[in-house]
């Protein structure tokens, strides 16, 4: 109560000074001044690019950010979809095009990256609960045209940049947030360069008791970043930590649970103890020299994760260690009397997972009587079911080559080749029980064409074929609805061939803009199910034919204190042919993606402080192939302020957030084709949250 009270008596308090964001954050980045490096290109602007690319700085743009989960940070973007599930055990779901709107936890059909050092694993499935948020300071995103530059990935790329380090040897930053339903988030920050040498890093600790019943969070993580310039080589340490005890799983509910109380967990989650405990560590090393008109950059990395993870079906073990390296070469050369930036490059990737699941015996009935598959009562493991090591390899080799015409106008071309390798050796072999071993190799060659021409100094329209592969994940392969082990044969990579156009540009220094087109057709897409009596257990099928055609609009604009915000995405997206025995979808809507999406902010400010007030209005879509369960749209909005007292050193802020300020009640996400009519995570009510950051500096190097 004394936490809610002070809350109320700083929103009064802080609607008093100007508003808004400080003016030297309030205009817009100069599209033509920024280079893209998610493109792999040579160092193009992109206003010279041919794909759809998005530049966010997220705290100049939104500021009063609290760094928790990935979905704040990714608003606002054309086409990609964010959404928290409000489930501590599972990552926020990340779709773009809508691909990705399937996975069941973690991100699918998305490459994500912390400065071009690969988070994806090789079998396209991307845990993001161990990244850090702290020292971002630049999101580069590219939608589509994804597989020919970085493999296996239909919907696109993310890439994290970290903030640039202070210039003085030390710059520091300490934050301390409460907020409702007893959380806690403190966080550091620190940075500096000194001759040769520079360094960012954080770290920051979160607990919450959360709204969902068996919603309980406690996590820590870590990271930082190391550059050195020694002769004639940049060379950069980059090292990502997560230490993360507890992460209850509520489950999602029914229509009639979640409009009776959205705060309950799902009944078999709890007596299951659904939850998840995680340690990862990922360190990565890279190096890039100038060379002739071009560079040349060399990475490796690796890292090890554990995972215990009690679910309604199973409790999993998982052991992971992942390695890989990527080598990528860069020139400029003039030929045939035109001028030519070559890129070429290789990425290879290695995942070795030890994986092991018990029977769930963990329950709250009155006797427990042991039993042959739970011997030994209380214990919430049972018998193995299941143990294996998991081993996938993916190598890609890519080339590409930009021209330029003259006039504005340059054309680009690329191809890629990928070679992702499963196996499996099972480990849990008897007289009863056969030896599941198993391997499959799959392939794709990605080729892609675009062409930009600069019809105007700051405007570009540009053109683009493209062609992406996805492969099913690890898990997927393994889990069959027959109840069968080993790798499933049948189970297919999905293919997508995308025809996409736009234009984007700004005008003067405040305003711009990006809007793009696009028709994607896909050939085996990968469709989650659940079957009766899995207890929420996921498998996959592939549908015939889909096609996606949608329309994407973004815009920034600013005048004085005031600054607006928007993107739209219109989505129709339908499977083509589809049959599951003797049903057809065919003409239906592929599930969990609205026809419509818009997101807007408004701020207002000036150097004393800030106020944002952000929306998001999404329509109707559908929870199954047969498109039998709507999914209600919805309008929900959420409001911060901050100040920032007159000290330059130290410096202080306080802001204060409310999420959900009308406390809509609404789903953020959805279980594709669940069973039991569970297909619903509601999303967080009204809740409050209060930020009081300090920060110094040296004041010279």
């Amino acid at each position: 109560m004394d936490s809610l009270r002070l809350l109320g008596i700083f929103a009064v308090v802080s609607l008093v000074p100007a508003f808004a964001y400080s003016q030297q954050d309030s205009t817009p980045v100069r599209l033509d001044s920024v280079v893209v490096t998610v493109t792999r290109s040579t160092g193009r602007s992109v206003l010279g690019s041919p794909f759809a690319v998005t530049i966010v700085q997220p705290d100049s743009t939104r500021p009063g950010q609290r760094h928790i989960a990935i979905d704040e940070t990714l608003a606002m973007i054309p086409g990609l979809v964010a959404v928290n599930r409000n489930n501590p055990s599972q990552d926020s779901r990340l779709s773009i095009r809508g691909f990705g709107a399937r996975s069941a936890f973690g991100v699918r059909g998305i490459k994500v990256l912390r400065d071009g050092m690969p988070l994806t694993l090789p079998d396209g499935q991307t845990p993001t609960d161990y990244l850090s948020l702290e020292s971002v300071g630049r999101i580069e995103v590219m939608r589509g045209a994804a597989s020919a530059l970085y493999g296996n990935a239909s919907g696109g790329v993310i890439d994290l940049r970290t903030a640039a380090p202070s210039t003085n040897r030390l710059s520091a930053d300490a934050t301390q947030w409460v907020g409702s339903h007893d959380s806690f988030r403190t966080a550091v920050a620190a940075s500096g360069s000194s001759n040769s040498l520079d360094y960012v890093a954080d770290a920051a600790q979160t607990r919450s008791d959360g709204e969902r019943a068996h919603s309980k969070q406690r996590a820590t993580t870590g990271f930082l970043r190391s550059g050195v310039s020694f002769r004639g080589n940049d060379i950069a340490l980059t090292v990502l930590a997560l230490d993360n005890p507890l992460a209850e799983n509520p489950g999602a509910l029914t229509k009639e649970e979640m409009e009776a109380d959205s705060r309950t967990a799902d009944a078999l989650s709890v007596r299951r103890d659904a939850r998840k405990t995680v340690k990862q560590f990922q360190l990565g090393l890279s190096a890039i020299r100038a060379i002739g008109n071009g560079d040349v950059s060399i990475s490796g990395f690796g890292g090890a994760r554990s995972l215990d993870n009690p679910l309604t079906f199973a409790v999993v073990e998982v052991g992971r260690h992942t390695y890989g390296a990527a080598g990528t070469i860069r020139q400029a050369v003039r030929a045939i009397g035109l001028r030519h930036h070559f890129v070429a490059g290789t990425d290879i990737q290695w995942q070795n997972d030890l994986r092991r699941n018990y029977a769930a015996c963990a329950d709250t009935v009155p006797v427990l009587i042991p039993t042959t598959t739970c011997p030994n009562p209380p214990s919430e493991r049972g018998v193995v079911t299941l143990d294996q090591r998991e081993l996938v390899s993916g190598a890609g080799l890519y080339v590409s080559d930009e021209v330029d015409l003259g006039r504005g106008v340059s054309l680009t071309a690329g191809l890629r080749g990928d070679r992702i390798r499963f196996r499996v050796r099972d480990r849990l072999i008897s007289a009863t029980n056969p030896d599941d071993s198993g391997r499959r190799l799959l392939t794709s060659v990605s080729p892609i064409a675009g062409v930009v021409a600069r019809y105007a100094p700051t405007h570009s329209a540009y053109a683009n074929f493209s062609a992406a592969f996805e492969t099913p994940t690890a898990t997927e392969l393994g889990n069959h609805a027959d109840g069968t082990a080993g790798i499933n044969q049948d189970l297919d990579p999905q293919r997508s061939r995308t025809i996409e156009a736009g234009m984007k540009g700004f005008a003067g220094s405040r305003i711009r803009y990006d809007a793009a087109l696009f028709d994607t057709r896909v050939r085996d897409e990968l469709v989650p199910f659940e079957i009766l009596n899995s207890n929420g257990r996921r498998f996959f099928r592939n549908a015939g034919r889909t096609t996606r055609r949608g329309v994407e609009l973004g815009g920034e604009a600013s005048a004085g204190m005031v600054g607006l915000l928007a993107s739209y995405s219109y989505s129709r997206f339908r499977f083509d042919r589809y049959t599951v025995g003797t049903t057809s979808f065919a003409g239906s809507d592929i599930p969990a993606v609205p026809h419509h999406r818009l997101q807007a902010a408004v701020r207002a400010g000036n150097r004393l402080g800030f106020a944002i007030l952000e929306s998001e209005t999404a329509g109707k879509s559908f929870a199954d192939d047969a498109n039998s369960v709507i999914v209600n749209g919805y309008t929900v909005a959420h409001f911060r302020v901050g100040v920032t007292p007159v000290f330059v050193n130290p410096r202080l802020s306080l802001t204060l957030g409310v999420q959900n300020l009308f406390d809509r009640l609404y789903a953020s996400s959805i279980a594709v084709n669940a069973t039991r009519g569970k297909y619903y995570e509601p999303a967080q009510g009204r809740s409050f949250n209060f930020g009081i950051a300090i920060g110094g500096q040296t004041t010279s190097r």
